[in-house]
């Protein structure tokens, strides 16, 4: 073989051999491909198997957690629901104990009732049958005394008559006085039934107004965000609501004092809506004390509705209707004025109807005999007349505007209704407990501080605070400069020397406050 071959050999073995290698490392190659692909795909799959499960976990968790939430809503709702049904238990409970009471009243009445038509039948029959007796004695009389004198039945008459008149003109006098005192005793004694049968049958309960409200906080870092930065809230609130309110150590609540009880109303709801809110600075404190009066406005008409429901009177003006509502929060002698009117009303219906009268305009002429006093702050002369004035005004009878004129006073016997009305308000505020007069001098003492203080001009408002021991007096900034409200405070003071007794002392505020208002557009 020539090397030409030989090489040619080599080549081709060399080709193939080389080929072969290719082949085998291509192969290989693949392999290793293959191999690194199917590892990644197990670590992907993991990987994603591995991430699944976690969604899964917490999808679990989060289902979980909603349903314990939904759970705790549940079970507030459905305690919120039982709460409310066991007020709706007792308040039925309690109404139940009254109505079993009054039943119980009723059947006693009817017994009474009966017992009496029983007496009153027998005494009936009694008489008749006495009755029939003397007329058989008479007749009897009357024919022998016909046959012993000879006389006929004509003159024997005349002569028995005349004889008759003779012995009757001597006891005439004294038989009238001994009726009339018989009468005077049965009237009186049957009054007095009356009376006390229409107290019974209405027993209203009776509670003392107070002075003072107490506001419950969260927590005592409340108290220092009510004071505010050197004590601008605290003067903000007092200043709009004309309260005294009192920041001590009495872990949880706040106090507000005032005489007013529509200011001291006014305060504590307004200072719940603050703590609530959060937000407690001047602005926001006038803003929230405005949204609270209107809101008191509400009330008093609600008030006043639900009064006029209560004893059954409809028809009503509305300013009628409001000037009642208004009397929730007026005092007499310590007995709110608003309850005190229903009380009269129910009285003066139970004893009309026991006299025969209308009770149905009995009850009305007791609802609003006290009218008056919820304007007379507004308007001169006492409430009897203000309030007769503001009955005519808006339309209501006679009967009604005498009763609100004449229950004091003037009472006259051509309106019955007065007299019902006067003896209904009697009994009213002689009942124990009804009225104390400590709580009446005080808020007059209060009102008098105020009235002397807002007679100086330039004054806008005055508020007696702490049991009157203070007066704060707010002054115009446009009608008065730093010196007039020195010398305004100096003129109270004397003023309060000169005109009222008093012990101890009575400090005198007088607060002017300037401000300015921008509007950034």
């Amino acid at each position: 073989m020539d090397p030409i071959s030989i090489q040619l050999w080599l080549l081709v073995t060399l080709f193939v051999v080389t080929f072969a290698v290719t082949i085998a490392v291509v192969k290989l190659l693949d392999h290793l491909r293959r191999q690194d692909a199917k590892s990644q795909a197990a670590a992907i799959l993991a990987e994603a198997n591995k991430e699944m499960e976690s969604q899964r976990r917490e999808s679990a968790l989060q289902s979980k957690e909603e349903a314990l939430q939904r759970k705790a809503e549940v079970e507030k709702e459905l305690m919120a629901v039982r709460e409310k049904l066991h007020g709706e238990q007792r308040e039925l409970e309690k109404r139940k104990g009254l109505l079993d009471s009054r039943a119980e009243e009723l059947q006693k009445q009817e017994r009474m009732v009966e017992g009496n038509q029983r007496k009153i039948s027998e005494k009936m029959a009694e008489v008749k049958q006495r009755g029939e007796q003397l007329a058989q004695i008479v007749e009897e009389q009357s024919q022998a005394l016909h046959q012993v004198s000879g006389l006929s039945r004509e003159e024997a008459t005349a002569r028995l008559l005349k004889m008759l008149e003779q012995e009757l003109e001597q006891e005439t006098g004294s038989i009238i006085l001994k009726h009339e005192k018989k009468v005077s005793e049965i009237a009186d004694q049957k009054a007095r039934e009356l009376l006390l049968t229409s107290i019974q049958r209405y027993a209203a309960s009776h509670t003392s107004e107070t002075t003072t409200s107490t506001v419950d906080i969260p927590n005592d870092e409340m108290k220092g965000r009510i004071i505010g930065r050197e004590g601008r809230n605290i003067r903000a609130i007092e200043k709009a609501t004309g309260v005294d309110v009192i920041i001590d150590d009495t872990p949880g609540v706040v106090i507000v004092s005032a005489f007013d009880p529509v200011r001291r109303e006014i305060a504590r709801m307004a200072l719940d809506r603050l703590i609530a809110d959060g937000r407690i600075h001047p602005s926001r404190i006038e803003e929230v004390v405005g949204e609270t009066e209107k809101k008191i406005d509400e009330h008093i008409q609600k008030d006043g509705q639900q009064a006029a429901d209560e004893v059954g009177v409809h028809g009503l003006h509305e300013r009628i209707v409001h000037l009642l509502g208004r009397l929730h929060f007026r005092t007499s002698y310590s007995q709110n004025v608003l309850r005190h009117s229903v009380e009269v009303a129910f009285l003066s219906g139970l004893i009309a109807e026991d006299m025969g009268f209308d009770r149905s305009l009995a009850i009305r002429c007791g609802l609003l005999h006290d009218i008056g006093k919820a304007a007379d702050h507004d308007a001169e002369g006492g409430h009897p007349k203000i309030g007769a004035d503001l009955l005519k005004r808006y339309g209501e009878g006679p009967e009604v505007v005498h009763a609100a004129l004449g229950h004091h006073d003037d009472i006259r016997l051509e309106y019955p209704y007065t007299m019902i009305c006067a003896t209904a308000d009697a009994c009213s505020a002689s009942r124990p407990g009804a009225r104390r007069e400590s709580l009446d001098r005080y808020v007059k003492r209060m009102e008098e501080l105020e009235t002397i203080a807002t007679g100086f001009k330039g004054v806008q408002q005055a508020f007696a605070v702490q049991a009157g021991r203070e007066v704060r007096v707010m002054v115009s900034s446009t009608q008065t400069t730093d010196e007039t409200a020195a010398k305004i405070c100096r003129d109270i003071a004397a003023e309060y020397e000169k005109q009222l007794t008093y012990p101890g002392e009575i400090k005198v505020t007088v607060l002017r406050e300037t401000r300015a208002t921008e509007f950034a557009q």
